[in-house]
């Protein structure tokens, strides 16, 4: 039998709605931990969640916004920020181009984070793919001038798409150049599912795109 989802969150709901967004802006959805202007970050497609718990616990003076498109685990991640201390996070159910067109400004993010998103390998699934190049273009007007894209994979042939993709965006630089991207970054928070295709000896690709001062 399936283990019940737990629907009480014993703790701060850092939960957020589009809609609330919209009407309240982001500076008052984070008060009292921040006030304006705002140093953003946003993951989309946080999965599990360690990453940005990970990478907000270390950074407690940005604040941290992930977008999930599981309602599931938008409710379990928000049950672990409300048993921990980390109180720089807000939590968004929605789709990642919808997120991102909607719901932040141009030149609002620091940087934006995808991991390992799903590749759909199957041809007649490629257009379901995340990174597309209207996403990328909407990311690349919502990076602050300097401000990074980070992009993972452990898939071949959705690593020649994305590359393919990012390289073709006129307002992003590639911060790897000469190579198109790295096996390895220094330093990186590993995510669960890359830990396991780490030890299944997958190979691991790790894109940077910074946004130009142009």
């Amino acid at each position: 039998m399936p283990r019940r989802l737990k629907l009480d969150i014993p703790g701060p709901d850092r939960r957020v709605l589009p809609g609330d967004v919209l009407a309240k802006g982001w500076a008052e959805l984070f008060a009292p931990e921040f006030g304006a202007p705002l140093r953003m970050v946003l993951e989309i497609g946080f999965g599990r969640g360690e990453f940005q718990l990970d990478v907000a616990a270390r950074s407690p003076e940005v604040a941290h916004v992930g977008v999930e498109i599981s309602r599931k685990r938008v409710l379990k991640q928000a049950r672990r920020l409300a048993k921990s201390e980390i109180a720089n996070v807000r939590l968004v159910h929605a789709t990642g181009e919808a997120a991102v067109a909607e719901l932040f400004g141009p030149a609002s993010l620091e940087a934006v984070w995808i991991n390992f998103s799903d590749p759909w390998p199957k041809k007649r699934h490629h257009r379901r793919r995340l990174v597309q190049a209207p996403l990328v273009a909407a990311i690349a007007g919502r990076l602050v001038p300097g401000g990074l894209l980070h992009v993972a994979t452990d898939d071949v042939p959705y690593a020649e798409h994305i590359d393919t993709v990012l390289a073709a965006e006129p307002r992003l630089v590639n911060d790897f150049a000469p190579e198109r991207w790295l096996p390895e970054v220094e330093g990186r928070t590993p995510t669960a599912y890359e830990l396991e295709w780490r030890a299944e000896g997958r190979p691991l690709h790790f894109f940077a795109y910074r946004r130009s001062a142009s």
